[in-house]
């Protein structure tokens, strides 16, 4: 008979605070058009992007996921010195080690939290949110600070008309902490490694260090109607079985948030779902791009701050992206 104690968490997680932070500049999709043979309007037709954001040398990963998760623990109600643990995902930042979780506790007061960095792409926040969830539920940490930030103009190839216009900067925060009751389902989650590289770093850093330095810096590429098709016609199956998981149909749902990769593939994932009109949508890639493991925060933080959603709304998200990789589940909005 096993002599460890039960744990002494809480019997369920939630969401209490979200926060999120843009950089200052605002890119149209005139600046992108200098470098590719492109127009404003198949941007907007093939993507649904208008502008995006682009950090400058000052708003880093650290500086942003700063600003982010401040409004997340205030947001909160939560002070940093409770925060137990700090996950950051993300593909942009650039030192391998240390974690950058380390720096952005530090930085924001926290005392001696667990802190590590994951890479899970598109599908980041949602990882994060359940590594949240067991560590509140488990009871090696009260409250959990999950980040999910990108740098991706530092990763994207401004001559490649196929993802040029696509990619944006920020950084999104949320602070999970107990609940007596349930407010985040479980999660449906996987990937499928026989299609990785249908969206991939175009060179490996060894790669371009042992080789010619005159060669092009390391960008995000992609398979844009493999991935397009993946998404819609996949990721509405797994959408569907996260409904399921929580016990839910589409007409309990009041939000649905997507991953921000395309607003194409966020129309057709609404018609798949047959989502009812009652439902708000968040399409925050017109103005802020596909930010990877920030983008489901920063539209979260988003269509709360605008009053298109409200707390205690009962929202669908799921992420989605290189691996390929996904995750989905019903949250209860803070």
């Amino acid at each position: 008979m096993s002599k460890i104690k039960p744990a002494k968490g809480s019997p369920y997680a939630r969401i209490l605070g979200v926060g999120g932070y843009r950089p200052t500049r605002v890119v149209p999709n005139e600046v992108i058009l200098e470098k590719i043979d492109s127009s404003d309007e198949w941007i907007r037709s093939r993507s649904g992007i208008a502008t995006r954001h682009w950090a400058s040398p000052q708003e880093t990963v650290a500086a942003m996921s700063v600003e982010a998760s401040g409004k997340a623990l205030a947001d909160a109600g939560v002070s940093p010195e409770q925060i137990g643990a700090v996950i950051v995902s993300t593909v942009s930042h650039f030192k391998q080690t240390p974690a950058v979780a380390t720096e952005i506790a530090h930085r924001i007061g926290a005392v001696k939290p667990a802190a590590f960095d994951i890479s899970a792409g598109c599908a980041g926040f949602g990882y994060g949110l359940t590594l949240a969830k067991g560590m509140v539920v488990e009871g090696s940490a009260e409250y959990v600070l999950v980040i999910g930030v990108e740098r991706l103009s530092d990763l994207t190839d401004l001559e490649d008309r196929a993802t040029a216009f696509l990619f944006g900067d920020g950084a999104g925060a949320v602070v999970v902490g107990p609940s007596d009751e349930p407010a985040i389902g479980p999660t449906v989650w996987g990937s499928e490694g026989d299609k990785s590289e249908t969206i991939k770093q175009t060179v490996p850093w060894d790669e371009f260090r042992s080789t010619d330095t005159a060669q092009k810096f390391p960008a995000i590429t992609q398979e844009g109607q493999a991935v397009f098709r993946w998404a819609v016609f996949e990721m509405a199956k797994v959408a569907q079985q996260a409904l399921d998981a929580a016990g839910i149909t589409a007409d309990d749902l009041d939000v649905f948030i997507p991953h921000q990769a395309n607003m194409r593939i966020i129309d057709s994932m609404v018609k798949t779902l047959k989502l009812p009109e009652h439902v708000t949508v968040a399409r925050d890639v017109e103005t802020t791009g596909n930010t990877s493991a920030a983008s489901i925060p920063l539209a979260m933080e988003r269509l709360l701050a605008t009053g298109a959603a409200k707390s205690g709304d009962t929202a669908l998200v799921i992420g989605f992206g290189a691996g390929l990789v996904y995750a989905a589940t019903v949250v209860t909005l803070p």
